[in-house]
C-alpha cells in the first residue's frame, strides 16, 4: 500500500516525522492528549509503532498507517523495539488579562462603575480577598497602621514675601 500523505509528515505517514538525529520520532494524540512514543531507526519501524498505539486506543482503521494487519497482536509483533509511551504535558496557555478602555472625558469614577457593572465576578473576588485580609489581621491584632502609631502633619512654613 503506499504511504499516505499528509501535509506536516515528510514521511509520509501518520504520526511520524524525521528528527535531527536522523532517527523517526512517533507521537500520538488522544482525547486532548499529546504522547510521544519513541524514536525508530527508520520510518517504517514508527509508522508500525504509530500503527500499534492507534489499535490500543480502539481507533477506526481508517486512521491506520497499514490497516491490511489485520490484529493488534500482529502488529505488536512488527515492532521489535516495543512501545514506550510518555505523555507530553502542554505549556498551559496565558490568560487574557482584562483591560479597560477609556474614553476621552470619562473620569475614573465611571469607568470603574462601568467595569463592576460588566464583570461583577472579578469585583466579587476583590472583596472577599480584602474581607478575608482584614479578619486576619483582625484575629492578628492590630492593623499595620496602628502598630506604626499615629501619623503627625509638620506645617511647612513658606519663605516667599507674597504674604
Amino acid at each position: 500500500m503506499a504511504p499516505k500523505k499528509t501535509p506536516k509528515a515528510k514521511s509520509g505517514f501518520f504520526g511520524v516525522r524525521q528528527k535531527p538525529s536522523e532517527n523517526w520520532g512517533v507521537e500520538f494524540s488522544d482525547a486532548g492528549r499529546r504522547w510521544w512514543i519513541d524514536t525508530y531507526p527508520s520510518a517504517h519501524e514508527a509508522t508500525r509503532a504509530y500503527d500499534v498505539v492507534v489499535r490500543r486506543a480502539k481507533r477506526p482503521r481508517s486512521h491506520l498507517n497499514f490497516p491490511e494487519i489485520k490484529t493488534r497482536a500482529e502488529a505488536e509483533m512488527l515492532v521489535p523495539q516495543g512501545i514506550n509511551m510518555k505523555e507530553i504535558t502542554t505549556k498551559k496557555k496565558k490568560t487574557k488579562k482584562l483591560s479597560v478602555v477609556v474614553s476621552a472625558g470619562e473620569t475614573d469614577e465611571e469607568v470603574m462603575a462601568r467595569f463592576a457593572r460588566e464583570h461583577p465576578e472579578y469585583v466579587q473576588v476583590d472583596l472577599e480577598y480584602y474581607w478575608k485580609r482584614e479578619a486576619e489581621q483582625k484575629k492578628k491584632g492590630l492593623k499595620k497602621e496602628d502598630e506604626a502609631g499615629p501619623s503627625t502633619v509638620i506645617p511647612i512654613e513658606s519663605s516667599s514675601e507674597e504674604d
